[in-house]
């Protein structure tokens, strides 16, 4: 079943297709708050949130095969909202937050991946994170930035440039 079926049963009241929708992309959408937060906890309060104001939402929605796009839009904005209410953090609390995470070589990779997406811009992290972090295609990605598939095609591309050129590949 699509998700567009899905959300004209959720709308009719059917609580089965809403588990169903809910269990179709929670991981994808906590994942991708997860690049946003350096918390998990957050990343948690992020995607239930994002699912809360896509119930909100869903009246006014219309079906036309973009609801993944329209999905990942709410949840872009709630982590650009907490971004701008997140307390920048020293380098030694983000190794104390890797440290909280187990194991060191998962916080070091997730380091070098972070150092590698802090020489984007805003607009080039999202992208990249959107495409391969979140496995979105390029016109998902152009309806979740506002912008148009070129441009979103542009940032990725640039992006990747950016990160082979400071991981030392070109």
């Amino acid at each position: 079943m699509g998700d567009d079926e899905l959300v004209e049963r959720i709308k009719g009241g059917d609580g089965a297709a809403a588990e169903e929708l809910i269990d179709r992309y929670y991981g994808a959408i906590l994942r991708y708050c997860g690049w946003h937060c350096a918390a998990p906890e957050k990343a948690e309060d992020l995607t239930q949130e994002t699912f809360l104001k896509l119930f909100r939402s869903l009246p006014k929605y219309k079906s036309k095969n973009k609801f993944k796009a329209y999905l990942y839009t709410i949840a872009n904005r709630l982590c650009i909202d907490e971004s701008r209410k997140m307390p920048v953090y020293s380098l030694e609390d983000a190794e104390d937050m890797a440290d909280r995470k187990n194991t060191i070589a998962q916080a070091e990779h997730r380091e070098d991946i972070r150092r590698l997406l802090g020489v984007l811009s805003v607009e080039q992290r999202e992208a990249v994170i959107l495409r391969f972090g979140q496995e979105l295609g390029f016109s998902e990605i152009a309806k979740v930035m506002g912008c148009s598939m070129r441009t979103a095609q542009s940032r990725v591309r640039n992006g990747l440039r950016l990160m082979r050129k400071e991981f030392g590949d070109e």
